[in-house]
């Protein structure tokens, strides 16, 4: 199936991580011009490279999102070079803090609001005008089952994921009568090689993995390309007519099941 790539310049924020650089080889194979952006540029590089040696076409791109001017910078010299972003893979975020209520710290909750919620509005923010003159673009915001249904411990990174619903359907509406689409995924925990295990040999690997797969019912966890995946095809002339929707990546995790 071609997706209609070939002429289109994919921008992935976090591209260098460990779901965000596989979104960028995805799309890459897929014909697109892909800028792997990420606070670190080595890291960045090392994918762009790795593109460019399976014959695709990439970029490492240095930047924090949270810097305003370093974003509108970055962005004003990428349309420059590319002509303009039209796929935005709002992929970069934080999700480490883990502690309940009473000790959670407050330099912790600032800093994910951030990166997670504040880092994604500022570089939207630049790409999706250019996206609406043109009359065609794609934007994938990357939230979690955690954003829909909480996580203990997660007061930080459930309130982000669940606020990149809110927003990635407000795009939605906005740019709905000018060729651009929205649309939010929701994956449950992402492994990779991990997922291939045996729930009893998980549990010697990690307790807390081994319970989230007996919890699913596919009784496994998710891997990178199941997110890559999904997200190139929506980001296809194919899903032109799906936007404002939440799709989770979970195994019927999500499901009530007894």
């Amino acid at each position: 199936m071609d997706f209609g790539f070939d002429d289109k310049t994919a921008l992935v924020t976090g591209g260098a991580g460990r779901i965000g650089s596989e979104d960028c080889h995805v799309l890459a194979e897929e014909g697109a011009e892909v800028v792997v952006l990420d606070v670190k540029e080595d890291a960045a590089q090392d994918v762009a490279d790795e593109i460019e040696e399976d014959g695709g076409t990439a970029h490492a791109v240095e930047c924090d999102l949270t810097n305003r001017e370093e974003v509108s910078a970055t962005v004003d010299a990428l349309r420059e070079e590319t002509g303009g972003i039209d796929i935005l893979i709002n992929n970069a975020g934080m999700v480490d803090a883990r502690a309940r209520m009473e000790d959670f710290d407050d330099d912790t909750w600032d800093r994910d609001m951030s990166i997670n919620i504040t880092g994604t509005y500022n570089i939207t923010h630049e790409v999706f005008p250019g996206m609406c003159e043109r009359e065609w673009g794609r934007i994938i915001n990357m939230s979690s089952i955690t954003g829909i249904q909480g996580g203990f411990g997660q007061a930080s990174y459930a309130t982000t994921k669940a606020a990149l619903i809110g927003f990635g359907k407000t795009l939605a509406l906005e740019g709905a009568q000018s060729g651009v689409t929205c649309n939010v995924v929701a994956p449950n925990i992402v492994v990779g090689a991990l997922a291939d295990l045996p729930i009893e040999q998980l549990e010697q690997v990690d307790e807390h993995f081994a319970r989230i797969a007996k919890a699913t019912p596919m009784r496994t966890l998710g891997k990178e390309e199941d997110v890559s995946n999904l997200i190139a095809f929506l980001c296809s002339e194919q899903a032109e007519y799906i936007t404002g929707q939440v799709v989770g990546v979970t195994g019927g995790v999500d499901l009530f099941s007894f």
